[in-house]
């Protein structure tokens, strides 16, 4: 067995101990998002969590982890009536950003099913994180269809299994503890409210504690034994403080005056629903537990807000997330009661820190911490490069308009792509729409499929028993229809001639909606904008939303319309993602007035021949067309048949007014194959 880093070896991170040790404290917390960017320690810090948590009884021999003092009535493995108990360590289970959907939710037991005739449920992972943690790493590229199960098991303290003539229910409480990095895209609304508590982390750039984070590494690589047992004291001291908090957890006392100032603070962010409230009372009560108190004080509370709130005031998903701690400290201070008598001396073991020390973790072998990296104001991201030949002319950035709401645009045909929400596609998951014979390994067998296959040929191979005699001929893989994530890359004209402060801020909000719709389709973007006298790739093909809507906030607009560049540079792009991930087929969006001004002798027919490469690809595409004005030229509707697509005006791109559009898109494209 591997030894894991001790949790009190690791270097600062003060916000990201405090949470996972107030789960521990009182799981009904609800779990733990750890936001942040790569290489931070992230994942190490949650896996050295599971060290310190107490021994879990169990009843012998039961899957499904029954407390032995209230067994499950409704267990799959019981009734265990006076079952003698056991006590194990308390368990943490990954869950693999690729695992499928049998892995975790568990599935009827094949071997069982065709060599004894009998349907016995086979238990996932879900069985197995109840009553520990579960944890999932890059819990944001997390497969749409695994989230559903997670909301549901989540919301119901159970999971409720119906598929392949299996009926089973069975309990499911865990630690929901996921990381993530936001580059790589944000997390569904839905489950991002069923984490408790969320902390952001980045990598201190206080010198000392960097060192000291290297050498602390370096000494756990070289001799991992010796490293824990230098620890042992520490981890000892931080677990029994976790035992004398829980013990203390039910005396700890909730007022009125509390509740108002949590109340208050909740309607103050304007968070939707209850959640919020109920997870910020418990935490308040967990901080006042781990203090050593028995009483909740505003202090408690103000943290308990600062970790339970940031995840839930995000309005749309371009907003960072995070509180305003003015807002924050007049909200409580408006609403205080009398608070209880100064600060006791806490009772139980540990050295006394309060909850925002760390939570209570022995100071560092070697040199003072620095700042909390929590704490240390990350720097911003860098702006996206100037564009080649800006030159005089050029204007500066405008705020985009205020998103609004699309409707779908599909890529025709039926894909088989990474799972999503945008076009239809075979999946691994999805309604079955029948069975073919296997080509390789097979992953999702059509136990119906295979049976009717196997039955005629039972009595030649000889049965005699209960069990059906099955070869590799009659096995039958199940095929499925889902809905699939593209890769939507836009090309943005930023001319002189899109320059105008109000229509531009008009493109910038349709581009924004769509980026929005992206997000809510779990889909990769790309940015390509051109102007002046070449185009450039703003950002590369992402699944991070949000690094796309930045750049197009700090888009300037001027000089002439290389439109031939823009398309040629899209090509690229998708030339090398096809590479890259060929089964994600792409969704080109030209926004652009159709005008083409620069790239060469005769720009209308560069940019007529750089369309036609886009056609013969097959690509499926939208030009948007953003000419205003009484008179209007209608040379972004001869872009789109040049490209086999369709045009839309910028009011047609209204979710109310574009009815029609996905059909359009979906006859071009078959036109454009009939043609081919």
């Amino acid at each position: 067995m591997s030894t894991r880093y001790p949790f009190t070896a690791v270097v600062g991170m003060d916000d990201l101990r405090l949470a996972l040790l107030l789960n521990a404290v009182s799981p009904a917390v609800g779990g733990v998002l750890v936001r942040g960017e790569k290489g931070t320690a992230k994942s190490t810090a949650v896996r050295a969590l599971a060290e310190l948590l107490p021994e879990v009884p169990v009843v012998a021999g039961c899957r499904f982890s029954c407390d032995p003092a209230s067994p499950d009535p409704g267990c799959p493995d019981g009734p265990h009536g006076d079952a003698p108990g056991s006590a194990r360590p308390a368990r943490m289970v990954e869950l693999p950003v690729g695992a499928s959907e049998d892995r975790l939710v568990g599935a009827l037991d094949i071997e069982k099913a065709l060599a004894e005739g009998v349907k016995a449920f086979e238990p996932g992972l879900l069985a197995a994180a109840h009553r520990g943690i579960l944890y999932v790493d890059e819990v944001n590229l997390l497969s749409d269809h695994l989230i559903d199960h997670l909301l549901d098991a989540a919301a119901m303290g159970a999971s409720h299994v119906e598929r392949e003539g299996v009926s089973v229910r069975h309990a499911a409480r865990f630690l929901l503890v996921g990381t993530m990095n936001p580059e790589e895209g944000e997390l569904r609304p839905q489950l991002l409210d069923r984490f408790g508590l969320t902390v952001e982390v980045a990598a201190s750039r206080d010198p000392e504690q960097r060192v000291e984070v290297v050498r602390r590494r370096l000494a756990f690589e070289d001799d991992p034994a010796a490293f824990a047992a230098r620890w042992a004291g520490e981890e000892t001291a931080l677990r029994g403080r976790i035992v004398a908090a829980r013990a203390l957890l039910p005396e700890v006392a909730l007022g009125d005056a509390v509740l108002l100032q949590i109340a208050a603070t909740c309607a103050a962010f304007e968070v939707d629903g209850m959640r919020a409230d109920i997870v910020m009372a418990r935490t308040a009560t967990a901080l006042a537990a781990w203090a050593g108190r028995t009483e909740v004080t505003s202090e408690d509370v103000r943290q308990a807000a600062l970790l339970a709130l940031p995840h839930r005031r995000r309005r749309s998903p371009f907003d960072a997330p995070g509180l305003d701690e003015d807002k924050l400290d007049e909200t409580l201070e408006q609403f205080k009661g009398d608070e209880p008598d100064d600060d006791p001396e806490p009772d139980g073991p540990g050295d006394g820190d309060g909850p925002g020390g760390g939570g209570g973790v022995p100071p560092q072998a070697e040199g003072p911490d620095g700042p909390s990296p929590e704490s240390a104001e990350a720097p911003e991201s860098a702006p996206a490069p100037a564009p080649q030949g800006s030159g005089a002319g050029e204007r500066a950035a405008v705020k985009a308009a205020e998103p609004f709401r699309t409707k779908v645009l599909s890529v025709p045909g039926l894909g088989e792509g990474a799972a999503g929400r945008r076009s239809r596609a075979r999946t691994e998951h999805g309604r079955t729409t029948g069975s073919t014979r296997p080509r390789g390994a097979l992953t999702k067998l059509h136990l119906a499929a295979t049976v009717q296959a196997a039955a005629p040929h039972q009595r030649a191979r000889g049965r005699s028993g209960p069990g059906l005699v099955v070869r590799r001929d009659d096995l039958r893989q199940a095929t499925r229809e889902g809905r699939e994530g593209n890769l939507v890359l836009f090309a943005v004209d930023a001319s002189g001639s899109m320059a105008a402060r109000q229509r531009m801020s008009a493109v910038k909000g349709a581009v924004l909606s769509l980026l929005l719709d992206a997000y809510q389709r779990r889909d990769k973007v790309g940015l390509v904008t051109f102007r002046g006298r070449d185009a450039e790739v703003a950002l590369p093909p992402t699944s991070s939303v949000d690094a796309a809507a930045a750049r197009l906030e700090k888009l300037p607009t001027g000089g002439r319309t290389p439109l031939s560049a823009g398309l040629l540079k899209a090509h690229d792009v998708l030339r090398i993602e096809r590479l890259r991930d060929p089964s994600r087929r792409p969704l080109l969006v030209v926004v652009t007035d159709g005008r083409a001004t620069g790239g060469g002798a005769d720009p209308v027919a560069l940019a007529a021949r750089a369309a036609r490469l886009h056609a013969a690809d097959g690509t499926a595409s939208v030009v948007v067309d953003c000419e205003t004005g009484p008179v209007r030229l209608g040379l972004a509707g001869t872009l789109a048949r040049e490209l086999g697509g369709t045009a839309v005006t910028l009011d047609e791109l209204r979710a109310d007014s574009i009815a029609g559009l996905v059909r359009d898109v979906q006859a071009a494209g078959q036109t454009t194959r009939r043609a081919a």
